[in-house]
């Protein structure tokens, strides 16, 4: 009997396969519907509609629901059979609420995200052009739960759950973007992406390093590019788009262009930013104004009256991105891809330490960022096998190169300095994936990442043009990675679900510090150090119904030291200089977290998070001696010495809480709220806030969407810091803050409320409109040192054909 129903249901799949095509529809207009994302319970096992909306079923591993998935419509789930009665045309109705998502940051895998124990958030991409975010940071902004600061207009540093910086992981097409330098204070590398080129993003929350290793500690953040896809025909698509913003007299135009054919698929695309100094608010604390700037009269750096107090001189920079993209079918079952990435600034002024003064005035004539350089090739291998070790496997190899230079020079000082970082990346990931039985099944892989870093400096006299050697701010340096790891995902009951993982990480990391023994002669000129790092996660997902999820999670994460944290030698803030300590070890985090998911129907959706996260070990700046000295010479000024420790603990917990309402077919309220608090020690042993745990902050949005029209009004808002909850860090920054009653800085708290609009002019243009920040508010984000932008007018307009 068992073979005869075998039989049947191998005939049964085989005849549904002979089928092939599937046609996907809108309910009303019966207008085809494209990039409808169709996959099924078992990992990396989907197809997407082409613009006919058709899709070949026949790569298909047809086992249980099938889900049919595209925004602003209500997803589906269907068996076999109703496909079948249905004659292979799906009808799919207009709905606001997304219930079912598929993710891929959680286990490297596409997952629908009700599979899922941990966070996961998802930005639409659709969503870009209505958003008209001016890079990639603000579009992380955009989703209310990722809080970003800025310490000038090029650039845009996420905080995450109370960690910010090299504790967050990025990864751009399945490959890590952090790299040996990312730094522990702000960070700005997420800017080197283009959002013009984004397919999706998502956020991980909480720990990641069992499927990412070092730095995935507050969360991960994972990008995935266009790719071209393949079509029975050969086809010609492409899009034109162009942008303005007032704010910043910002002119933005983007290109990408694609062929498709039945083997081969091809995309390029190009985007260049122009971006004028950034205007703020009419409306707020006269202490973020800016009066005047340092420029050179007759010679000499001389104060300058700004025309416009409200214009924050200089801020404005330029980008140019670059992407290329190709795949070959080599079989059914097998895949090659290649991609690549090029992103280039020009100089970015570092507003920051600009707008620092003393008792004699502004300090800095000249300080900003060179060109930031970041290239990736990234060639892939996928290939389906019914083998008993895999179903499938993915290769990634990589390199990446990143370039990073900063030039400073002090008002009244001829010497400009310029130190240059090179970091050359190199990467092989192998990921496998086995279904053992129903929604069960097994991932593991294996990793290899090395990171070369070259740094130097030297100095120029703007007098007699004469050049000679500086400090690097690194030593010569190659850091190493390897890692095993593995996740089990059981599907134990229609109600329960468990999920584990493990990882081991082995890191490495030589430096070599004779290059500076001449200006600081450390007493050692090299180092070599060796880090093991073991962790693991285990999380459950029970549904007592469909609709009610309740998601315990608990996971470790880590960071091993990186050349940032052992070798650096630079100025932290005014009066203090971070050098090399090689005696460092890998820091822990410890988390637990529950998350709630319910929704009711297509009209409400609710979830809820709360997360608590220790970690042990913490690397922080700590008062340091060098040959016995507290106090040395930096760049001509007396410096006090500090080195990154293992010297405390930092503990952060929270709760994240958002609401979907579907008023009707036509309205939707959307909301997220995120509090948070965090708590570091400091070296006396006391305690103090911690530095990246952000002030409670949240988003709300009301959107009306009919037939090709959309409107959208947010509200973005952010609690008050007042001094006695201030980081002790922070303190030190007075520049960077207002002054509250009593004189003390203090950030104040802020409402703005946006208006945005699309509407989709022709089959082929859309055209895009807002207002940003309505009220003209001038406010300035946590720890941020460059002003918010003030009331802004954006337009934009998008040809595809």
């Amino acid at each position: 009997m068992k073979s005869i129903g075998l039989i049947f249901l191998t005939l049964f799949v085989s005849n549904f396969l002979h089928a092939q095509q599937i046609r996907i529809i809108d309910s009303e207009t019966l207008e085809p519907l494209s990039d409808v994302m169709i996959y099924t319970s078992s990992p990396a096992n989907f197809i997407i509609t082409d613009k006919d909306g058709k899709a070949d079923l026949q790569n298909l591993r047809l086992e249980g629901k099938i889900f049919f998935e595209i925004l602003g419509y209500q997803s589906l789930q269907l068996t076999i059979p109703e496909i079948q009665g249905l004659d292979y045309l799906i009808k799919m109705k207009s709905g606001l609420l997304h219930l079912d998502q598929a993710v891929v940051s959680a286990s490297k895998w596409r997952q629908n995200s009700q599979d899922v124990s941990s966070k996961v958030t998802v930005l639409e991409s659709e969503n870009l052009l209505l958003r008209n975010p001016a890079n990639t940071a603000d579009w992380l902004g955009s989703s209310g739960e990722v809080f970003v600061q800025k310490s000038q207009q090029g650039g845009g540093s996420p905080m995450i759950r109370g960690f910010s910086a090299n504790r967050l992981l990025y990864a751009v097409d399945g490959v890590r973007m952090n790299t040996a330098i990312f730094r522990s204070g702000n960070l700005h590398n997420v800017i080197s992406l283009d959002p013009f080129a984004m397919a999706s993003t998502e956020v991980l929350f909480g720990p990641g390093s069992v499927m990412y290793g070092s730095d995935a500690i507050g969360g991960v953040m994972a990008f995935q590019t266009l790719d071209p896809n393949f079509s029975e025909q050969k086809k010609w698509s492409g899009s034109l788009a162009s942008r303005y913003g007032t704010a910043n007299n910002e002119f933005t135009n983007h290109i990408d262009l694609a062929f498709e054919s039945k083997r081969w698929a091809f995309l390029t695309s190009f985007t260049h930013f122009d971006y004028g100094d950034l205007k703020m608010g009419g409306i707020g604390p006269s202490e973020y104004l800016r009066p005047t700037y340092l420029g050179i009269q007759d010679g000499v750096d001389s104060p300058i009256q700004n025309p416009d107090p409200e214009v924050q001189v200089p801020s404005g920079y330029d980008q140019t991105n670059v992407m290329q993209k190709i795949r070959y079918k080599v079989s059914e079952q097998t895949e090659l891809s290649y991609g690549f990435h090029y992103s280039k600034s020009g100089f970015i002024p570092r507003y920051d330490r600009l707008i620092d003064s003393n008792s004699s005035g502004l300090r800095f004539a000249e300080w900003s960022y060179g060109p930031q350089i970041w290239m990736m090739n990234n060639f892939g291998i996928s290939h389906r096998s019914n083998s008993k070790l895999f179903d499938q496997v993915n290769i990634k190899i990589a390199q990446q190169y990143f370039e990073e230079s900063r030039i400073d020079r002090r008002k009244g000082n001829l010497n400009r300095n310029t130190r240059t970082e090179k970091v050359n990346a190199y990467s092989a990931n192998a990921d496998f994936v086995k279904n053992i039985r129903k929604e069960s099944f097994l991932s593991y892989g294996l990793e290899l990442i090395t990171n070369d870093v070259k740094s130097d400096g030297y100095q120029e006299n703007l007098g007699n043009q004469q050049i000679k050697p500086t400090t690097s701010r690194y030593p010569q340096a190659t850091w190493v990675s390897a890692a095993a790891y593995g996740t089990f995902h059981a599907y134990l009951s229609d109600q329960l679900k468990f999920q584990s993982g493990v990882r081991y990480n082995f890191n490495s990391l030589k430096a070599d510090y004779s290059g500076n023994q001449e200006f600081y002669p450390l007493p050692f000129t090299s180092s070599k150090s060796n880090f093991g790092a073991l962790t693991g996660s285990v999380g459950l997902i029970y549904l007592p119904e469909p609709s009610f999820s309740i998601s315990p999670n608990l996971s470790t994460g880590f960071r091993a030291p990186n050349v940032d944290d052992i070798g650096k030698i630079f100025d932290s803030q005014p009066g203090a200089v971070v050098v090399p300590n090689p005696d460092l070890k890998p820091e822990y985090a410890y988390n637990m977290e529950l998350n709630l998911n319910k929704h009711f129907g297509q009209t409400l959706k609710l979830d809820l998070s709360g997360y608590y996260t220790l970690l042990q070990d913490a690397m922080v700046r700590r008062p340091f001696t060098l040959n016995g000295e507290s106090i040395i010479d930096y760049d001509g000024a007396p410096s006090q010495v500090l080195a990154i420790q293992n010297a405390a603990f930092a503990k952060v917990y929270g709760i994240q809480a958002g609401f979907e309402l579907a008023l009707s077919s036509n309205f939707l309220i959307t909301s997220r709220y995120n509090w948070q608090k965090g708590t570091e020690e400091l070296d006396d042993e006391s305690t103090s806030p911690s530095r990246h745990a952000a002030p409670s902050f949240g988003m709300t949005r009301l959107t009306f969407s009919k037939n090709k029209f959309k409107l959208e009004f947010s509200s973005q808002y952010s609690a008050e810091v007042s001094f006695d909850e201030m980081p002790l860090e922070e303190k030190g920054k007075p520049l960077l803050y207002a002054k509250d009653s009593n004189g003390n800085p203090y950030s104040p708290n802020w409402v703005i409320f946006n208006l945005h609009s699309s509407y989709r002019l022709l089959s082929f243009l859309e055209i895009n409109a807002g207002i940003e920040n309505i009220r003209d508010l001038r406010y300035r984000p946590y720890s941020s040192g460059l002003t918010a932008p003030g009331r802004n007018f954006t337009f934009s307009i998008k040809g595809s054909f």
